[in-house]
């Protein structure tokens, strides 16, 4: 079946591109530059994607004609059959990547996050599940060249954490691992197991995209801070001064704890970041929410009490219950070195859903 291209649209991005190309070259503020810049790394692709598509229109004409052409002699029409299949495979691929470079962008793609992962069912298994789960995408994370910074923990009896929230911050970040919202189960012998019985234990796991404050107005009327001796593992204070804040949302309830830094004024500004980021996903759930009433996407719902992956260690196994993706990649995911792959399927299988949601597919 082939995909329709809206023909305006693409003169209109090809216009804009070169206007963008001819103004960069004229622009002598740095701002300004800047946002050119910007604008022409991501129209650039587009760009190339579409001069690509209508080559290949150009080159599927032109074999169709010797192909019609009586005079076309028998070697001619054999490599003009080879060019119009290759032309049409060629249409058919830059037609999908230009439609979906025009999808709607999520504005919080180029977004950090705040990574919130919380033991679940399973006891200390579960905190020492939610520490492997940190490990991984701190690995994933140092991959990429982000940051991860972690704001606050409650470690577990065993080791682990009962509850650790990290800012992770780069590029892009939100684009890759906002579908790692969910519950995240894992099935494997602990090592207080003598008997070798397989024990499932369970973690959920949170990523806020970072808000600004020209999204979320803090109204200091609306907000309650205490601060308190920074707590270490067992309920000892790790400093003597009062560094922890906690923040707390009077209108919604919502109440933020940060005691990684030992100066308060730190503690505090890190506070008030993971309080926007709570407040603009409560925002950005509720209008996606009103938008998809009467339909749940597969991959893009964001429940975080959906059970959306399983680690099978005894097996080297890992599925994601979305895509129904199964790989025997187990070590590599929890280094950080897989996780790009389930990623990339969810991210096509989103993709999917929305074209087809367009009728384009």
């Amino acid at each position: 079946m082939s995909l329709q291209l809206p023909q305006d649209r693409l003169d209109s991005i090809v216009a804009r591109h070169a206007a963008a190309s001819d103004a960069i070259n004229h622009a002598t503020e740095a701002t300004r530059v800047v946002e050119l810049s910007k604008e022409l790394a991501e129209l650039d692709p587009v760009v190339a994607a579409i001069a690509a598509w209508r080559k290949a229109q150009g080159g599927l004409e032109e074999a169709l004609a010797l192909i019609d052409d009586p005079a076309t002699d028998a070697e001619m029409r054999d490599l003009a059959y080879e060019e119009r299949d290759a032309s049409r495979a060629e249409i058919e691929a830059r037609a999908r990547e230009i439609l979906i470079a025009l999808l709607p962008k999520d504005a919080a793609d180029e977004r950090g996050v705040i990574l919130e992962i919380r033991a679940g069912t399973g006891g200390d298994e579960a905190s020492l599940f939610a520490g492997d789960l940190l490990r991984m995408y701190q690995r994933y994370a140092a991959s990429k060249g982000w940051s991860v910074d972690v704001l606050t923990e409650s470690e577990g009896t065993m080791g682990g954490f009962k509850e650790v929230v990290a800012e992770i911050a780069g590029k892009g970040v939100y684009a890759r691992l906002k579908y790692e919202s969910g519950v995240h189960r894992v099935q494997r012998v602990p090592d207080t197991e003598a008997s070798g019985r397989i024990h499932t234990s369970a973690a959920t796991v949170a990523m806020l995209p970072l808000a600004g404050e020209v999204d979320v107005t803090l109204d200091e009327k609306d907000l309650r801070i205490d601060t308190m001796r920074a707590q270490g593992a067992g309920g000892q204070h790790v400093n003597k001064t009062e560094s922890a804040v906690r923040l707390t949302h009077i209108p919604t309830g919502i109440v933020v704890l940060v005691q990684d830094e030992r100066s308060q004024h730190k503690n505090k500004a890190r506070a008030y970041d993971l309080m926007r980021a709570k407040l603009y996903d409560m925002e950005r759930s509720r209008a996606d929410a009103e938008r998809s009433a009467d339909r749940r996407s597969q991959v893009g719902s964001g429940d975080r009490s959906e059970r959306i992956r399983t680690y099978n260690f005894p097996q080297g196994r890992i599925t994601d219950h979305r895509i129904n993706l199964t790989l025997y990649k187990l070590d590599e995911m929890m280094q950080g070195l897989v996780l790009d792959e389930v990623i990339d399927a969810l991210t096509a299988q989103r993709q999917a859903e929305l074209l087809a949601e367009q009728g384009r597919v």
